[in-house]
């Protein structure tokens, strides 16, 4: 009697997974370079949001110093401001870099937004997967006299 055996030989398994792994390699660091972009938007996107919730603040306490909402609780040193609901505290007439400060202006979540927040003075905020300090944004609040809040965006370990 004739049997017949069906199944894969040895040498056609092998040729079926150096193929895939010459795939893999071939699109691994194709996957990784899509990580770090998506890593580097995500700080120029929280950047963003640090520098405009800044400027929000900064015109809502001169609002406030200028008599137009009542009551008045932003000073030229120090107070806070009402930002959709939120009291933020402001130092020199911007934000303070605080949780209370900063972080609320630009209503930054830490597990929403996958970020880790620490320090105070300057606050720094770290994208996660990212090496730290070389992926992070820096707020460090403003000095007295007309000087703006210095925000810096560092990309080179995304």
């Amino acid at each position: 009697m004739n049997k017949r055996q069906q199944g894969f030989t040895l040498i056609e398994l092998v040729i079926v997974i150096t193929i895939i792994g010459i795939l893999a390699a071939a699109a691994l660091p194709r996957y990784i370079n899509l990580q770090t972009q998506a890593r580097i938007a995500k700080a120029q996107a929280i950047f963003g949001s640090v520098r405009s919730a800044a400027a929000l603040a900064r015109v809502n306490c001169t609002v406030d110093l200028a008599g137009l909402t009542a009551p008045t609780t932003c000073t030229p040193t120090a107070g806070t401001t009402n930002m959709d609901g939120t009291a933020v505290n402001m130092v020199n007439q911007h934000p303070a870099a605080t949780a209370t400060g900063i972080i609320a202006a630009a209503q930054l979540v830490a597990a929403t937004d996958a970020v880790t927040i620490s320090g105070a003075g300057p606050i720094l905020i770290d994208i996660n997967g990212g090496t730290s300090p070389n992926c992070r944004i820096s707020y460090a609040a403003a000095a007295a006299g007309p000087v703006a809040p210095v925000i810096t965006l560092t990309t080179t370990g995304c």
